[in-house]
């Protein structure tokens, strides 16, 4: 555990003295969202990556929580530091009754299942125009502050999202060395042999699925009031796909690799924008590469093949 919190204490120091290096909004706008899908892709690693339990459903809870504090706010007035637990509590209760049911399933069928729900709660958003504003979105959203000092330039709203994102890393790495999370590899290895092990199967997957919907709440919350606009098509089925390919290409089973995955896809695109009409491609060989030759993802795939690189160098100079 020593090891775990001097790699958390290590990890946290590096990317709060990132802005120092960094010269421009623009790129510090993107750490921002670097940091918002760093927390979506923990949220779901926990569920898929340690509980294996999969879920294309995601987007939908990051938009709950999007839209929830954005209308509370907006609409009625509310403080939104008292909004932001409410979303996450509300989503995460919806999430814990409509696990039960989905949750007694598996595989492609609990897939399914998971996108069916992020698919209700998309229309419910796109349709209810009278409170979102429907495909138009809604804007107006007020900017967190504490006193006068207001999360309104990119270099505050980078430490309020990294201070949250690093809150929920630190959270994830206890949870996965405790009982919990030696129970929540015993259900991914087998579900069988947990049981017979004494372990609540049912219970603790549901409940890994709200805490996950939770944390998912969170981040639109934090989503929604950084970007100061919210609208449908920031968390359609797309997104949840994006966000499952950042838990894969990341490493199953690892909340750092969770945080490369978040990274790659959502810097990469902007390092392609050179490219123009290449992009997409180049983006789709690169992903297909990463899966070919790192099937345990950027966690696992970059230390091996620098492994073999100086083995082979080794391997020569001894020749």
């Amino acid at each position: 555990m020593k090891k775990e919190l001097l790699k958390f204490l290590l990890f946290s120091v590096l990317m709060l003295l990132v802005p120092l290096a960094l010269h421009g909004s623009y790129l510090m706008n993107v750490l921002v969202f670097v940091g918002i899908h760093t927390m979506l892709a923990v949220a779901l690693n926990l569920l898929l990556g340690y509980a294996g339990q999969i879920s294309l459903g995601h987007a939908g809870f990051f938009g709950l929580g999007a839209y929830l504090s954005a209308i509370l706010t907006t609409t009625f007035g509310f403080n939104p530091w008292l909004v932001m637990p409410l979303a996450a509590v509300v989503v995460g209760l919806i999430a814990f009754l409509v696990g039960f049911p989905i949750l007694k399933l598996k595989g492609h069928y609990l897939a399914m299942a998971t996108l069916g729900l992020g698919v209700i709660i998309y229309i419910i958003i796109n349709e209810t125009v009278d409170y979102t504003g429907g495909p138009s979105g809604l804007s107006g959203i007020p900017n967190l502050a504490v006193g006068t000092f207001v999360f309104n330039s990119d270099i505050r709203n980078y430490y309020l999202i990294w201070t949250a994102a690093l809150a929920v890393i630190l959270l994830a790495v206890n949870l996965t060395n405790s009982r919990v999370g030696r129970a929540l590899r015993a259900i991914h290895d087998s579900e069988v042999a947990a049981r017979v092990m004494g372990v609540n199967a049912r219970l603790l997957k549901v409940q890994i699925f709200a805490l996950s919907a939770i944390v998912s709440a969170l981040a639109g919350s934090l989503y929604a009031h950084t970007m100061t606009f919210v609208s449908p098509a920031s968390f359609g089925f797309n997104f949840s796909v994006e966000l499952l390919t950042m838990v894969v290409i990341g490493g199953l089973g690892s909340i750092y690799g969770s945080f490369l995955g978040a990274a790659l896809l959502t810097l990469l695109p902007e390092f392609l924008r050179s490219a123009q009409d290449f992009d997409i491609i180049i983006y789709g060989g690169v992903l297909m590469l990463m899966v070919m030759f790192m099937p345990g993802g950027l966690v696992r795939g970059v230390p091996e093949l620098l492994k073999k690189m100086l083995g082979n160098r080794g391997g020569v100079g001894n020749a």
